[in-house]
């Protein structure tokens, strides 16, 4: 399993992104029609529907960091995330499809705490596929600007998981009070998630690493120890704001188009999500090349702004029986900007570990992964809980949704100010810590430059520059990078 053995190619480009298929398009799936299956098919309360996914994903902060952990602490011939993705990608076809049984009672604590276990056991699959996947790229390419060039591929194949994803179950959906029509969606994405994943397994490949000797009770240590880096600790914000706010606009489209516009009926959601995701397609291949030009934050910075004034753009034209016309034309500009954000969260995340390298002396990438995959889950099952709590408190009624009625107009203003201003607050944070992000290719070459003075394979000396950048990256002191304070996790090794 060595990379000289092994093309960087754009083969192996679309191989590796494959995998993203999945974590591009269940969630646009999820955060789409799982509250609406729940409330309008099912009848659950609002509220109460909001708070399944995020239970859910509180139980990611138990799995993800021992999936972490777990994978780098494994060796197999076929390399030890490889491994755990062959499992996961079967684990998480079955459990996505299992999300959307029909199970109707009278007392809805019981509905409730049955979709609970369902959306565990899902967020368990997903888990061991996604904690290995992200942590992939690094132990397959070593070059900044080649594994900019694998994410980018990734975020398109990301883009078309939700332009499938986005587009194909509102044409399924026809009736969102019908349960059947749910079942169906998830079974066929069931399998359309397990041939993508499978694709990722056979056409990648893994650098083969001493694994990390530790406990499966040091999970929670390490992963804590992970936001000890400073470019970390801001990649979870920009990771967080950045998904969570594309996250309102599709978990809210539904109810944006059914309630306020009166829409459903004639396909505007249908409309507004493949708007959506074909201008972020076309996206992904404007702002890959500017990312290559200038840099990952880059993207950001230029990115966020589009978001927040195409969002605000939409209060004119948010009333029943407005034209889509409008709405769908800034729904392309939506979609552009969201392009040059998530083009740059994915490439950022793949150079992670080797900043947490220069601070623990540990080569961790699971550990690393395993809490950005948690900060993406994280961020979903906020806004599953946040839209379920805010559509509550402006009074949004399940009955009235489960008969097919139309919402009070107080309702229909306040889903309107849902939809626009919660993205609007989240892509103003995205801006601020894309701007705040310490890493452009100049940093990572000094950081990958010290790593190998600190393991005795570079003789030169740091200048004042660079140890100002090493400090300014993690944010520890220079001389407490690899110093014994920092090495609890090499400490724990000699245990062993």
């Amino acid at each position: 399993m060595q990379t000289k053995k092994y093309s960087t190619g754009i083969g192996s480009q679309l191989l590796y992104g494959a995998g993203e298929f999945f974590n591009g398009g269940a969630f646009v799936i999820i955060n789409s029609f799982f509250t609406v299956f729940l409330i309008k098919a099912m009848g659950m309360p609002a509220a109460m529907a909001g708070t399944v996914p995020l239970i859910g994903h509180f139980w990611d902060a138990i799995t993800d960091p021992i999936m972490g952990n777990i994978t780098d602490r494994t060796s197999s011939k076929m390399g030890a995330k490889r491994f755990y993705m062959l499992i996961g990608s079967f684990a998480t076809a079955l459990t996505f499809a299992t999300l959307w049984i029909p199970f109707r009672t009278d007392r809805p604590i019981t509905m409730f705490i049955f979709y609970v276990i369902m959306y565990c056991l899902f967020s368990t699959g997903s888990t061991i596929l996604m904690v290995p996947y992200n942590g992939l790229l690094p132990d397959m390419v070593d070059d900044y600007s080649t594994r900019s060039r694998f994410s980018n591929v990734r975020m398109i194949w990301s883009t078309l998981g939700a332009m499938v994803c986005g587009v194909l179950p509102t044409l399924i959906i026809t009736d969102t009070t019908k349960t059947a029509t749910y079942l169906r969606c998830g079974i066929l994405f069931g399998l359309l998630f397990l041939i993508t994943c499978l694709l990722t397994v056979a056409g990648t490949w893994e650098k083969k690493h001493t694994p990390v000797k530790s406990r499966l009770s040091d999970s929670f240590d390490h992963a804590g120890s992970a936001f000890r880096s400073r470019a970390f600790r801001l990649f979870v914000g920009i990771y967080l704001t950045g998904q969570c706010g594309m996250d309102f606009v599709s978990g809210m489209a539904v109810y944006y188009v059914d309630d306020v516009i009166n829409g459903y009926k004639n396909h505007y959601v249908t409309y507004l999500m493949a708007a959506l995701i074909v201008a972020q397609l076309i996206g992904m291949l404007i702002w890959g090349p500017v990312m290559a030009k200038t840099s990952k934050r880059t993207t950001i910075l230029i990115g966020a702004p589009i978001r927040i004034i195409c969002t605000i753009l939409l209060l004119p034209f948010s009333y029943e029986g407005a034209s889509i016309i409008p709405i769908l034309a800034l729904a392309v500009g939506i979609g552009i900007g969201n392009a040059a954000t998530l083009t740059s969260i994915f490439a950022i995340m793949a150079d992670m570990p080797d900043v947490d390298e220069l601070i623990t002396s540990v080569h961790r990438p699971g550990v690393v992964s395993g809490m950005s995959t948690f900060a993406r889950k994280i961020s979903s099952g906020l806004s599953a809980w946040l839209i379920g709590v805010l559509l509550a408190f402006v009074g949004y009624s399940e009955k009235l949704a489960n008969a097919g009625a139309r919402q009070s107009v107080f309702t229909q203003r306040g889903i309107t100010i849902i939809f626009v201003l919660m993205p609007v607050i989240l892509c103003t944070l995205l801006f601020y810590f894309g701007y705040r992000f310490p890493m452009t290719e100049k940093e990572f070459n000094i950081i990958k430059t010290e790593i190998k003075r600190r393991k005795g394979e570079d003789h030169s000396k740091p200048t004042p520059e660079e140890i100002k950048i090493c400090e300014r990256v993690t944010g520890l002191p220079f001389d407490r990078l690899f110093d014994p304070e920092n090495q609890w996790i090499r400490k724990r090794h000699h245990e062993f």
